[in-house]
């Protein structure tokens, strides 16, 4: 997805903001997965957010995956940066106001895009982890 519409210094500053809280969210399965549970209700909410970044399932996944020690060889730098991500998308200050038809959600697509740029050998790794074991 082409990105040069928007600021990427901007996003990628949103992501380094959230590292903070995520890392400290992080330590409770149980906040993860209700952070989880809003990601999944706000895909559901914005069909045109769900189609646009098809990765997005994978990010849950691994984080699932990590926080019940399924899955354990990534860093923890990176479930932090989709941890950070997905607060971004269910937090309510958005740069662009998600009650603008369309546009209020290219924000939040460019956030979680660009947390997939740069997470994706281990998402890819992961994906391969995955698929390995559903074939067991």
């Amino acid at each position: 997805m082409d990105l040069n519409f928007i600021d990427t210094e901007k996003i990628k500053a949103v992501l380094e903001e959230g590292m903070d809280k995520a890392t400290n969210l992080l330590k409770s399965n149980e906040q993860v997965s209700n952070l989880i549970d809003m990601v999944q209700t706000k895909i559901q909410d914005t069909p045109l957010l769900g189609t646009a970044v098809a990765g997005l399932p994978n990010m849950i996944s691994m984080v699932k995956s990590y926080i019940t020690k399924e899955y354990d060889v990534v860093s923890p730098k990176v479930i932090a940066t989709i941890v950070s991500a997905f607060i971004y998308l269910v937090k309510r200050k958005d740069l662009i106001k998600d009650t603008i038809p369309v546009l209020g959600q290219l924000d939040d697509i460019a956030v979680i895009v660009l947390a997939m740029n740069f997470i994706k050998p281990e998402l890819d790794a992961y994906a391969e982890w995955k698929a390995a074991r559903e074939e067991a």
